[in-house]
């Protein structure tokens, strides 16, 4: 089956959701990858949102973490201060999945302003509880579409921290957990170095070459040693997310491409 390289970031990004696994859930591109992983490689995976919803398995994918669909598909749902309180900063997570406008080298995220804090050139929609996910889940994935404009060489500004300044910096910083251990693009999937901590690339999506992903990188890019060529998505998992997209493009009054 023919895919497009979105399809491609979402399907790669899902199968990085180990089965079993507890995975806080960001709005918009990680909760379209967590719930693909649910519907196919990780059935008993357990998606919490920071509204409360525990176990969530949406029909269709949330408009917001405000959205009836978590609590009603829910197993349970709890105040949002246990959720942070109790299972985030009590090292329930086993992962937190994020979204990002800008990230860095060593993973550090920015969802608050492109430009200037006090004169913006875009206002972001903020922090929410990425911060707070970003320091305490055991560790992190990143979603997000490449280009030289969301991969910079510096944020404009440190929503939540990756890896820091690199190096030791998150372990002197005193945050648990290891931190950003993936991002995954539209274009390949990247990892952190062992001891730098600097992102690399570790996997090219199929047809994309080492060119494309420099052109697309606001630093000095790296690759491993061995770069490997991440699997082509299976009729299963296309399927299955092209599915869910028309359910939930249906339930929004969407075209199937804006879900």
């Amino acid at each position: 089956m023919a895919y497009s390289t979105n399809e491609m970031m979402t399907v790669a990004a899902a199968r990085r959701l180990k089965n079993g696994s507890v995975c806080f859930v960001g709005i918009g591109l990680p909760s379209k990858a967590a719930n693909l992983a649910r519907l196919t490689s990780s059935p008993d995976v357990v998606l919490i949102y920071e509204s409360g919803p525990i176990g969530a398995k949406p029909n269709v994918l949330p408009l917001s973490i405000g959205d009836g669909e978590l609590a009603e598909t829910a197993d349970t749902v709890v105040p949002t201060g246990e959720i942070f309180r109790y299972w985030l900063q009590g090292g329930r997570i086993d992962v937190g999945f994020l979204g990002a406008a800008q990230v860095d080298r060593f993973g550090n995220i920015n969802t608050t302003v492109v430009g200037d804090y006090h004169h913006p050139k875009v206002r972001l929609p903020g922090a929410g509880g990425a911060p707070e996910i970003a320091g305490s889940a055991k560790s992190v994935l990143i979603i997000l579409k490449q280009s030289s404009r969301s991969f910079v060489d510096k944020l404009d500004f440190i929503t939540s921290v990756g890896h820091g300044e690199g190096g030791d910096s998150r372990k002197r910083l005193g945050l648990p957990g290891a931190g950003p251990v993936g991002i995954i693009t539209d274009l390949c999937i990247m990892e952190p170095e062992e001891g730098t901590h600097e992102f690399v690339v570790t996997a090219l999506h199929p047809g994309v070459t080492r060119e494309q992903v420099v052109a697309a990188t606001g630093w000095a890019i790296r690759f491993a040693e061995q770069v490997s060529t991440t699997a082509e998505p299976s009729e299963v998992e296309l399927t299955a997310l092209r599915d869910l997209e028309a359910r939930t493009a249906a339930a929004h009054g969407q075209a199937p491409g804006e879900a």
